[in-house]
């Protein structure tokens, strides 16, 4: 299913074939959260920005508007109108970050829910079931993940319990898979690799885990409290023991700097939220740096976003249009700067891609990796 295409240093150019289409990677999906993109962008829209992934949470469509009506409805690609690859995430870190008064055991968690209180267990085959019924391409396995910083010892523990949890999604999703009445007979599973920021921990963890045979692993419990450093030294300790011939998934990053960063380190997924959730404030990414379109300073600029980009805000509207929108609290204004920051980021990937067959991503890496993240003066 996955072929790596090419190697420089140990960023990776490949290829993965779904059922659903081939992703090129690297790759960003794109996150809607409750089978929408926040600020009212449709998946015409994401056709035009050139999503290839999109990544839908397994927790929240549970809780509505449930995943037996999805079901119901022919899965979440018939749900939302869209054709091309899902990948569902499989609640835990929701559970774990969300929900009230969780209780963990060997069996799974039982939580309140964050919209009503509503008491609910979920487990492993719990979260394959759910994901079967919504027929994403791609189902993430449950997972406990753990704050940073966490205690060795509960570490560990929580590091076992996941990796006896992904044996049993797996049996779960097989299972499932084989049932007649199953709309995508052939969902795959990511395990996921845990350990805090525990050096042995993680090589441990990810040994035992590989050892499955998964369609692709990720590397979890990252951007939830540990320095930009320590999660690269995670992704270093990490990379060697990962299935070169299975693609590598970092979740819920990042920043474009953080891209670059870890596909410099070996990494092929991303995922976050944070193009949708910066620009529906007015804060924007572009390849000049990063851009608050607030400022008093674009009231009267009449060039687009970035020059550079051929999203369709950039295509159509000044920055003193997009701005006055955000001033009169018009949704448009979101809306523009929702579509724009997606397009870039999706256009990043297109261009590591193109860095990567061409032979010259340090060359590219070495040029953003500061550009990226600082404030433009454009």
């Amino acid at each position: 299913m996955f072929t790596l295409l090419k190697q420089e240093n140990h960023a990776r150019r490949g290829r993965f074939e779904t059922v659903h289409g081939t992703i090129e990677t690297p790759v960003f999906m794109n996150v809607g959260t409750c089978a929408a993109i926040k600020g009212g962008i449709s998946t015409m829209d994401l056709r035009e920005v050139h999503c290839q992934v999109e990544l839908s949470n397994t927790y929240h469509l549970h809780l509505r508007p449930g995943d037996g009506l999805i079901r119901d409805m022919g899965g979440i690609h018939k749900f939302f109108n869209w054709d091309r690859p899902v990948l569902t995430d499989s609640g835990g870190f929701q559970v774990f970050s969300l929900a009230q008064l969780r209780k963990i055991s060997e069996e799974g968690v039982r939580f309140a829910s964050h919209i009503d209180g509503a008491r609910i267990f979920m487990g492993p085959e719990e979260s394959m079931q759910i994901q079967s019924n919504l027929a994403s391409t791609i189902a993430m396995a449950f997972d406990e993940c753990i704050e940073n910083p966490a205690p060795y010892d509960y570490v560990k523990k929580s590091c076992d319990r996941t990796a006896r949890w992904l044996v049993r999604c797996k049996n779960e999703l097989a299972r499932l898979n084989s049932l007649p009445e199953t709309i995508n007979k052939n969902q795959m599973l990511f395990g996921i690799n845990q350990g805090s920021t525990y050096a042995d921990l993680r090589i441990e963890h990810m040994k035992k885990i590989a050892e499955l045979d998964c369609d692709g692993y990720a590397i979890g419990g990252l951007a939830v409290g540990e320095s930009a450093e320590e999660m690269y030294d995670t992704i270093e300790v990490v990379e060697p023991f990962m299935p070169v011939d299975k693609p590598r998934y970092l979740m819920g990053v990042g920043t474009p700097c953080n891209i670059l960063e870890a596909v410099w380190r070996g990494v092929d997924f991303f995922d976050c939220v944070m193009p949708s959730r910066n620009a529906r404030h007015g804060n924007i990414f572009t390849w000049h740096g990063k851009m608050n379109l607030l400022n008093e300073k674009y009231m009267r600029d009449p060039r687009p976003i970035d020059e550079n980009c051929g999203c369709p805000a950039c295509r159509h509207y000044s920055r003193s249009y997009i701005r006055h929108l955000f001033k009169a609290k018009e949704m448009l204004g979101m809306r523009l700067a929702v579509l724009h920051n997606l397009y870039f980021y999706n256009d990043l990937m297109q261009k590591i891609r193109d860095a990567l067959d061409e032979g010259r991503y340090e060359e590219f890496y070495r040029k953003y990796r500061d550009i990226l993240g600082e404030r433009s003066a454009d």
